[in-house]
Parts: structure tokens; C-alpha cells; sequence
């Protein structure tokens, strides 16, 4: 048999690999609190000089105990992707909500909207007419509820061209809803290492777009909202008045890849023990895509083990990964528990039910991932 060389990129030297406690069973996420706390002091203390609100979206960690750190270091209040992530969060206390979806008010939705309104302020995303008449018959005869209009600032995924963004927003008037501003997401920088810079620019001028087509309506925008983790550094600054990553919490190789983070910055792992040295060039790992999900690619891997060399993870089954380790480098042995780095961070979350948490090689306990599923 031939040994595999490995060709794939490499995560980059300067990685804090956490200490693996021992007897650990694997699969399980490995998390550095102190370096999930400096992330959240620098992203907070970046909005705050920058003048602009931070409201994390806790797609990413799902973890009431991690947003209330957010909330204690500063943040004006939180985002959500699904209903049942504003349900968690609403129960645990989180008073100050933006459920940033294009969301369809259906009656059994409309339900738990005005039972969490009941204990938070909650604003809402929309983007279409339909979206706008669900939610205005959903809170007809009580409080308006305050919306802000999706626009498309080049991601191509959900949002109105921003040009129209007043003529909905109106439209969100005339039926009783209370339109507060316009919000974007600049998805497409997470393309390359160039790709943030561009996005940002997109991102700010889709916004300042919106906020004129909206007081071209009589409607004053308080809130424009942008900012994805690769964004954030070029993004707060006007028209913006809010940003909302995610994954700065944590962070993975995806945004080292684009120069959103420091390999210090790394404070997310998976935990995996060596179960196979068979085939020459290569081990097998515990972790497949029921622990990593499919977030990866044969051109760039689906995930380093940063204390191995070279070594990544080019293949992924459902309960294997396979590791290919580089000519010349030492294969880990059976046995053997392995920190591994995701590419995407917020699909891995959502696959455990809890996380181990460290600091500085001691143990902090176990947390559990409360928003985990909570999809509908």
C-alpha cells in the first residue's frame, strides 16, 4: 500500500489546544472558557468604541449561560434564528430579543410570539407582503409589533432589494405592525480572505439604501442592522447602528481562514479518540458527520487536529473521520484522544446535548447546549 500525502491547507501553528481531561468519552465538545471570554470582551469592546450596539446571535453557542455573559459585558440584547431559540432564551430572563428571520406568523405561531412578547421585547424580520399580513393578524388589537425589513445586500438568500425597503416597510404600517428599521446579512463574506472587506462595503450601502427608502416614506429607521463575524471589524461604523455575529464566540477554521480571527482565538473543539491505524497514511477518529455535520470540502477538508502536523480530516462517514497524516509525521496512536477544529462551529453545537468547559487546564463542569434543536 501507498501512503496518503496530504495537500490540504493545514490550520496554522498557534492554536491553545485544550488538556484533555482524562478517561473522557468521546465524542464531546471541548470548550476554553477564558478564551470564549477574551472573545467576548473584544467584540464587545470593539462596539462599544465603534459607537454601535452589539446583539449576539445565539445561533452559535444555543447556551443560556454563555448569552448571559454576552448580556453581562455589555450587549444591548440578543438575536435568534429559530422560534424555539427566542423561547429558551426568553424563559431563562433574556428580555431584549430580535428574532431575525423572515418568520411566518401561522396560528400556532402567532401563539408563542405573543406568549413571549408577554416577557421580552421582542422585534421580528420580515420580507414579504405575506409575512407582514401573518403577523399583523397575529397581533391585531394589542401593542404593534415591531418589525424590521430583510433587504439583500449580495448574499442572496432572503431580503428585498434594498430600494424597497420603504415600500414594504409601509406596507408593514398600514397593517398596524410598527416598522423600527431595515436589517441585512452579508453571508458572502465568508467566500475567501478577500471576501469580507467587499461584503462589508455591500452590507453598509445596502443599509444607508434601505434607510432612505424607508424616510422616503415618513419612517424614521432607528435600527440598521448588520454584521456577520467576518464583517464586524469593517462594518461598525454609520449607517449601521447594530451588529449581530455569532460565531466570534467561539470561532473555527472557517473564520481563521478569512482573517476574522487569531488561532488563539480557537475556543471550540471536538474531542475524538483514535479508533483504527489500519491503513497506512492515515488513522480513523470517532467523529463523522453525525458529530461534525458536512460543513467541508475534498479541496479543503473537513476539520484539523492542530497538535498532528498537517493532519486533517479529509473524509467523513457518519461515525468515522478519516485523518490523513502527512509523510514523516507520527500517526497518533489507538486510543489516542485528539482535539479536533471544525470548519463551522454552529452546526457542531447543535449536535450535543452538552459541552465540557475548562479554564487554564482546570474544569469547570459540564453546559448543557440548551437551544439544542428548538428548530420550529
Amino acid at each position: 500500500m501507498t501512503t496518503t500525502t496530504n495537500t490540504i491547507p493545514a490550520a496554522p501553528s498557534g492554536v491553545v489546544t485544550p488538556i484533555i481531561p482524562p478517561d473522557l468519552v468521546t465524542p464531546a465538545i471541548l470548550l476554553d472558557l477564558a478564551i470564549v471570554d477574551a472573545n467576548i470582551r473584544r467584540m464587545q469592546a470593539h462596539a462599544t468604541a465603534a459607537g454601535v450596539d452589539l446583539r449576539p446571535h445565539v445561533k452559535t453557542h444555543k447556551s443560556i449561560e454563555v448569552g448571559r455573559r454576552q448580556v453581562a459585558a455589555g450587549s444591548a440584547g440578543i438575536t435568534a434564528g429559530t422560534l424555539g431559540e427566542v423561547e429558551v432564551f426568553a424563559a431563562a430572563g433574556f428580555d431584549d430579543i430580535f428574532f431575525a428571520y423572515p418568520v411566518f406568523a401561522t396560528r400556532a405561531r402567532a401563539e408563542r410570539l405573543r406568549a413571549v412578547r408577554e416577557v421580552a421585547r421582542l422585534r421580528v424580520g420580515l420580507d414579504s407582503p405575506a409575512a407582514a399580513d401573518a403577523l399583523a393578524a397575529a397581533f391585531a388589537g394589542g401593542a404593534p409589533l415591531e418589525v424590521l425589513v430583510e433587504v439583500d445586500c449580495g448574499a442572496r438568500r432572503c431580503g428585498v432589494p434594498p430600494v424597497e425597503a420603504g415600500a414594504l416597510a409601509a406596507y408593514a404600517r398600514a397593517r398596524g405592525l410598527l416598522p423600527v428599521g431595515a436589517y441585512t446579512y452579508p453571508g458572502h463574506g465568508d467566500r475567501d480572505a478577500a471576501a469580507p472587506a467587499e461584503a462589508s462595503e455591500d452590507e453598509l450601502e445596502a443599509l444607508a439604501t434601505a434607510a432612505d427608502a424607508m424616510r422616503a416614506e415618513g419612517i424614521e429607521p432607528v435600527v440598521l442592522s448588520g454584521g456577520s463575524t467576518p464583517t464586524s471589524s469593517r462594518s461598525a461604523r454609520a449607517p449601521l447602528t447594530e451588529l449581530r455575529p455569532g460565531e466570534y464566540v467561539y470561532n473555527d477554521l472557517g473564520k481563521l481562514r478569512v482573517g476574522a480571527c487569531r488561532p488563539a482565538d480557537l475556543a471550540f473543539f471536538v474531542a475524538a479518540t483514535v479508533v483504527s491505524d489500519a491503513v497506512p497514511g492515515q488513522v480513523i477518529v470517532d467523529v463523522g458527520t453525525k458529530a461534525l455535520g458536512r460543513e467541508g470540502s475534498e479541496a479543503r477538508g473537513y476539520g484539523t487536529a492542530p497538535t498532528v502536523p498537517g493532519a486533517v480530516l479529509t473524509k467523513l462517514n457518519e461515525y468515522h473521520g478519516y485523518l490523513a497524516v502527512p509523510d514523516g509525521v507520527a500517526r497518533p496512536h489507538v486510543g489516542e484522544v485528539l482535539a479536533i477544529a471544525p470548519n463551522h462551529v454552529c452546526p457542531v453545537v447543535n449536535l450535543f446535548d452538552d459541552m465540557l468547559v475548562h479554564e487554564a487546564g482546570r474544569p469547570v463542569g459540564r453546559w448543557p447546549v440548551d437551544a439544542r434543536g428548538h428548530l420550529s
